[in-house]
């Protein structure tokens, strides 16, 4: 009861200090002497969204808290199967990033992603189409700002490319 009643205001804590902590570590990397963004930019963005996203949910926590005082809550719907997917997922997607490449990994892990996160009225042959194009244009897009913009080289793994 203690968790159902206090969960989300110990994750948006926890959260919260893995954002400032990563945002402080983030100041401490050496500035780039060459470009303006330099190798602390990815690391305080992520941190300063972590933070305010466990604002977001510290906010939340408490008004739910205030509304709900004695902890009567209605009935859990969470979808553990769902969640249990994402993390093999992105477990998988870890793993076979090198040895298979960006694009190809990337193409399966998002329209996977994709699919298992659609809601169950949402995945239905019709909307397949929908995921692929999503999938490519991302896909490439992501590829395309990393290789042309940032001048990083993404794994290539069995694409000669």
């Amino acid at each position: 009861m203690f968790i159902k009643k206090y969960g989300d205001i110990i994750v948006g804590g926890v959260f919260a200090v893995l954002g400032i902590a990563l945002i402080a570590a983030a100041r401490m990397l050496p500035k780039s002497q060459v470009m303006e963004i330099g190798p602390d930019f990815m690391p305080t963005v992520a941190g300063t969204l972590i933070l305010v996203l466990s604002v977001i949910l510290l906010v939340q926590a408490v008004r739910g808290l205030r509304k709900n005082p004695d902890g009567a809550y209605e009935r859990d719907e969470s979808d553990y199967r769902r969640v249990i997917l994402s993390l093999i997922l992105i477990l998988l997607y870890v793993f076979l990033l090198k040895p298979v490449g960006f694009i190809l990994c990337t193409l399966v892990y998002l329209f996977c992603q994709i699919y298992v996160l659609a809601p169950d009225s949402s995945r239905t042959r019709k909307d397949i189409p929908v995921y692929l194009i999503t999938d490519v244009i991302f896909t490439l897009i992501v590829y395309y700002l990393f290789r042309l913009g940032f001048k990083i080289v993404l794994p290539t793994g069995i694409l000669p490319f």
